[in-house]
């Protein structure tokens, strides 16, 4: 019996090294998925970001975030930079160039720390990954070049003609340190400057044509910033190839957000994906951003990467706008109509705001204020979707007054923590009203105590019977949000009569 025992000890030592879980042993359960972007247009340019990262990852951890968007963290045009006008993806705030050795958000070391203290709490690190454009060259070139149409860029609206492109760069700060590639005009299909003639215009460069596997927004979305890089040129395939290998591994990140996919060559992107994967030998979790508000375009780009990574909810975070713009008219049935979550769950990362839609910002489509706890609420008590909370949503933004939005972390935190510790089990769907929807989930015996129901309205408050499961008949489950003070009871057969008030949501959970 002794050596019986021992045997089974030893089973369960060895099982647990190889992250084995036995069902029922609740204590080793998954937690569900939530990634914070961690940035907002407008964080200071103190230096200090990293730092906060750091210092905040215990608390992420508690409330259930379970990976980390970090923004870009590579040297852009100035020390101010957002990280989008990218100049030098191999000086993650390393080397003096562009006036400064950080970054807006702090050195190189000082992010190394913030992804070790990440990873220590058990959170993984996705890196911005921009490589549609380059800014900030280093010195102007020479070269002939057509003007086209902004609105049609398949259409060429002048004779070519020679002027002076921002296109040379050879990294002066760094020399060829990680990287001896040096770019020039030949690696670019075109910008929308002409030093010669202080003339801003779209050009292409004689000799190059726009990468077809686009958006076809404006004829051919190619073209968006900077210079455009060129991804029918070879080497710069390989040296974009050989820089993800390099990123990855020298941040030791745990996957990537790709930025304006719609204006990368798509069969770029998917084998981008897959060499990073191979070559690191890591799953690198991958989401692209494919602004466009049509559930097609996005669906088209899935089906060019052959699935191989994940897209931003886009329609869906335009429904919410929607909704919160509706003064109640919205048919709080369709939230979900025309979303990529409804059609291709697995491949849906949710989001209500990101730094793009926030005041402010080119494409701003903020939701508004009393409906983002419902929006979220939503995308974290559902189960379908990867769900995104943004920085700015919950600590608030740093914009002037007429564009900051309101810290949101005490509404925040209650839902965070019904995804975290109830969001679990089957899923029972009361979408069956213009203004008042709700769901439930059952909860399983991995999570304690875990179930949920979910009430929310643009309009009227009211009450629903809905069903949770009769595994959870007899018990007394509470509003966490606060906002309903009543206790519901549920009934033998497992149902519930759950309340909410007036444009708000209530979650309901055991108490």
């Amino acid at each position: 019996m002794r050596l019986k025992k021992t045997c089974i000890k030893w089973l369960l030592v060895f099982s647990l090294a190889l992250g084995i879980i036995f069902p029922g042993t609740s204590a080793f359960a998954s937690t569900n998925k939530t990634m914070m972007q961690y940035f907002e247009w407008y964080v200071p340019n103190d230096g200090n970001h990293w730092n906060r990262l750091r210092d905040d990852a215990s608390y992420l951890k508690n409330i259930g975030v379970t990976s980390i968007w970090i923004p870009p963290a590579y040297k852009g045009t100035s020390q101010a930079d957002v990280g989008y006008g990218v100049y030098d993806l191999y000086d993650l705030g390393e080397f003096n160039q562009k006036g400064t050795i950080r970054t807006k958000y702090g050195t190189k070391a000082e992010l190394q720390t913030a992804i070790n203290s990440l990873h220590e709490n058990g959170i993984q690190a996705y890196g911005d990954v921009v490589m549609n454009h380059k800014g900030g060259a280093d010195y102007l070139e020479t070269v002939d070049a057509v003007e086209v149409d902004s609105a049609d860029r398949n259409r060429e609206a002048s004779q070519p003609y020679t002027i002076q492109a921002w296109s040379g760069y050879d990294f002066p700060g760094r020399g060829n340190t990680y990287s001896s590639f040096k770019w020039d005009w030949t690696h670019f299909d075109g910008t929308d400057w002409d030093q010669s003639r202080s003339l801003k215009r779209i050009y292409k460069f004689a000799g190059k044509a726009w990468d077809w596997q686009v958006s076809s927004e404006n004829g051919n979305y190619d073209y968006l910033m900077y210079a455009d890089i060129d991804y029918d040129n070879p080497e710069v395939v390989n040296e974009m190839k050989n820089w993800g290998t390099w990123y990855a591994n020298e941040l030791n990140l745990d996957g990537f957000r790709m930025d304006a996919v719609k204006h990368i060559k798509h069969s770029f992107s998917k084998d981008w994906v897959d060499h990073v994967r191979a070559s690191t030998g890591k799953e690198m979790f991958t989401v692209s951003e494919y602004w466009q508000n049509n559930f097609s375009a996005i669906e088209n780009y899935l089906s060019q990467v052959n699935f191989n990574q994940s897209v931003f909810d886009v329609p869906l975070h335009f429904n919410f706008q929607n909704a919160s713009t509706s003064n109640g008219q919205f048919d709080m049935r369709n939230l979900q109509n025309g979303t990529v979550v409804s059609k291709y769950p697995s491949n849906a990362v949710t989001f209500v705001e990101n730094h793009d839609s926030q005041p402010g910002q080119a494409l701003e489509s903020t939701v508004q204020f009393w409906f983002k706890p419902q929006a979220y609420a939503f995308i974290l008590t559902r189960q379908s979707g990867d769900p995104t909370v943004f920085y700015g949503d919950m600590y608030g933004t740093k914009g002037t007054t007429s564009y900051e939005i309101p810290e949101l972390k005490s509404k925040l935190e209650p839902l965070l923590l019904a995804r975290k510790n109830y969001a679990y089990g089957t899923q029972h769907d009361y979408l069956d009203h213009s203004d008042l929807i709700g769901w439930t989930r059952e909860g399983n015996t991995e999570h304690d105590k875990s179930g949920l129901a979910t009430l929310m309205t643009d309009g009227a408050g009211g009450s629903k019977w809905m069903y949770v499961g009769s595994q959870n008949a007899g018990e007394t489950w509470y509003d966490i949000t606060g906002n309903q003070t009543n206790t519901v009871s549920i009934n033998q057969d497992g149902w519930g009569q759950f309340s909410v008030n007036d444009k708000s949501v209530s979650i309901y959970v055991q108490q």
